[in-house]
């Protein structure tokens, strides 16, 4: 075990900054937070420590939601990164919590997986990734995407009474009172991580010098318009840590951003503007300069139940196979189509996988609310490794993480009693409905108690590629339909309480999917009223003399589907059709735990 004594972190302090930098330059890396000058101005806020472990530099601090606790960064330097990282988690057992990291860049999750594999869950939140830029492009602004930009600029230049001077001594006091002033006016949106932000500059403002870094005043009318703070990240990267401007001063942002590189950029390739910490406004700003790369920084905690990753593909084809039958084209369909790092967890046991699920974001309207949830999908445990809790744990562990809705569409009773055990309740209503068509003569639609007769006053043509023709039919147009217009159409027709929205990705994959299986999905044009509908089917049994027609969704009323369905089953050579809905399940989150309502509508759940 480690002895907290041999252990020699402790505050960080202007002392550090030389030996921390030495290690920092070993790693290159591009991340703002590897950055001695960062760490040292959030030390009185996050209570942050360095020490060197194994050769390598740590920095460690308080997390803000478990209080008590510490997360560490990943080892950086030439020393030995595993050693650091097994005294790191023995720290941690010792304190009795499991080991945190933040920031880890690609190749260092690349070596968790390798060391420990099945031990760390690795995550990552969009709004941590870094917005990284060339020099050149933010200097420039060359082209037709960033012609706003300049036209900005050229407004804010108009007068030609401005000016620009490197941050000094001599205008420190006036950038102070200028962040002051910059404060009062969003009084009215003010929280506290913009208190914390004006802590945290006022510390970079008292330790410039010290700290080494560099900053740019843009002035108008002699007056402190903007300014900006920043240092040397890397051998190629300049960081921007702090930007500053009055928000109702046109061009003054885009002005201090480009002014600021020209003076400081020489010598870089890069610019970090750092992270948008989920700010959707601060997001579209980002974006709007195109940064050249978006730098992925991930979360990563030790625990039993982890991220499936690139590794354990072989492994999760080997459970799905197992556990429910799929052949290998249908399960790479879905792993190259919808598996990521960040959507599937799993248990590890003798250094494998052997229980699995799938988390697929989707939306519910609870309350007249649009409300963010996850689908269950693909839960399975190997049979040699049953019993021993571990579908329920990832379950749970999928609900504590997200504090999201969980909703899933069980495979029969035994598997809903079994949900209904771990809290899920049956909300979204089961719809069977089946059409026969016996003869080829007559069809009869059966839901619940009614039944209906179909009409069958239309001619079809059958071509031998299975093309659907209403040359007969002057009322229909069919065609192939995109999964945007899917969407669209789908969204306007079901939407209402309880109906679970799927965005277009996983349309696109449910068309495909669709495919897959012997299906269509088909955009019908109502030439009587101009009204649009969509239709997605598949043929089961396509080899055999039962062939039959599954509607998978549509949003045809039944009259129309009356019209539409004989025709459409001649053109298949199916002899029955069916739409069946099997229904589904939610467990609910306490914000949405007095919704009582059990006619909601889940569907396209690839069951």
């Amino acid at each position: 075990m480690t002895d907290h004594k041999n252990c020699n972190f402790h505050s960080i302090t202007l002392e550090d900054r030389e030996w921390i930098n030495e290690k920092l330059n070993e790693s290159n890396h591009a991340s703002c937070e590897y950055s001695f000058a960062n760490n040292f101005i959030y030390a009185k806020t996050y209570d942050v420590q360095v020490g060197e472990l194994s050769g390598c530099g740590v920095v460690r601090y308080r997390a803000r939601k478990k209080k008590g606790q510490y997360n560490y960064s990943f080892p950086f330097g030439n020393g030995d990164k595993r050693a650091a990282l097994e005294m790191m988690r023995e720290l941690c057992e010792q304190d009795g919590y499991a080991l945190s990291m933040y920031p880890v860049l690609e190749n260092d999750r690349k070596l968790l997986i390798e060391w420990f594999k099945g031990e760390f869950e690795i995550d990552a939140d969009r709004g941590d990734f870094d917005y990284i830029y060339t020099v050149e492009k933010l200097a420039t602004l060359r082209g037709k995407k960033l012609h706003g930009k300049r036209n900005h600029i050229a407004r804010f230049m108009d007068d030609q009474d401005w000016r620009y001077e490197p941050m000094s001594a001599a205008n420190i006091e006036g950038c102070c009172k200028m962040s002051k002033e910059w404060e009062q006016m969003r009084a009215d949106k003010w929280n506290d991580s913009m208190e914390e932000e004006i802590g945290v500059l006022d510390e970079a403002l008292d330790h410039f010098d010290e700290l080494g870094f560099v900053g740019g005043v843009l002035y108008k009318a002699d007056e402190i318009v903007a300014f900006t703070i920043g240092e040397r990240l890397n051998a190629d990267t300049l960081v921007v840590h702090f930007e500053k401007a009055y928000p109702d001063l046109q061009g003054a942002y885009p002005m201090i951003n480009q002014q600021f590189i020209l003076h400081e950029g020489e010598g870089f390739t890069y610019v970090n503007r750092e992270e948008d910490t989920g700010d959707l406004g601060l997001r579209k700003a980002k974006l709007s300069y195109y940064p050249d790369i978006i730098l992925k920084k991930y979360r990563v905690t030790q625990s039993s139940v982890v991220f499936a990753n690139e590794t354990d593909t072989g492994a999760i084809e080997h459970i799905w196979q197992v556990c429910f039958g799929d052949n290998r084209e249908y399960i790479d369909l879905y792993l190259s189509n919808r598996f990521r790092t960040e959507n599937m967890l799993v248990i590890h046991e003798d250094g494998a996988p052997v229980s699995m699920l799938s988390l697929l974001p989707v939306t519910i309207t609870i309350g007249g609310e649009k409300h963010a949830a996850r689908y269950v999908y693909a839960v399975a445990t190997l049979p040699e490794y049953r019993r021993r809790g571990y579908a329920s744990k990832l379950i749970q562990y999928a609900f504590d993480k997200y504090e999201e809705p969980l909703i899933l569409q069980p495979a029969d009773e035994r598997l809903q009693r079994y949900y209904e055990r771990l809290g899920f309740d049956e909300v979204f209503r089961q719809s069977p409905c089946w059409i026969y068509n016996p003869c080829m003569e007559k069809v009869t639609r059966v839901s619940g108690n009614m039944a209906y007769e179909l009409a069958e006053d239309m001619t079809y043509v059958l071509e031998n590629n299975d093309e659907i023709r209403m040359a007969e039919l002057e009322k229909w147009q069919m065609e192939e339909v995109s999964a945007k217009e899917y969407k669209e159409i789908r969204d306007r027709y079901f939407n209402g309480e309880g109906y679970v929205e799927w965005d277009e990705e996983a349309i696109r994959y449910a068309m495909k999917e669709n495919s897959f299986c012997n299906g269509r999905a088909l955009k019908l044009t109502n030439h009587e009223n101009g009204a649009t509908s969509v239709l997605m089917y598949r043929v089961c049994d396509r080899d055999g003399a039962d062939a039959k027609l599954q509607v998978v969704e549509t949003t045809l009323n039944e009259e129309e589907l009356a019209e539409i369905l004989p025709t459409l089953m001649r053109s298949t050579h199916t002899v029955q059709a069916y739409e069946k809905n099997e229904g589904g399940m939610i467990l609910r989150t306490k914000e949405t735990a007095k919704w009582d309502y059990d006619e909601g509508y889940l569907n396209l759940t690839l069951g």
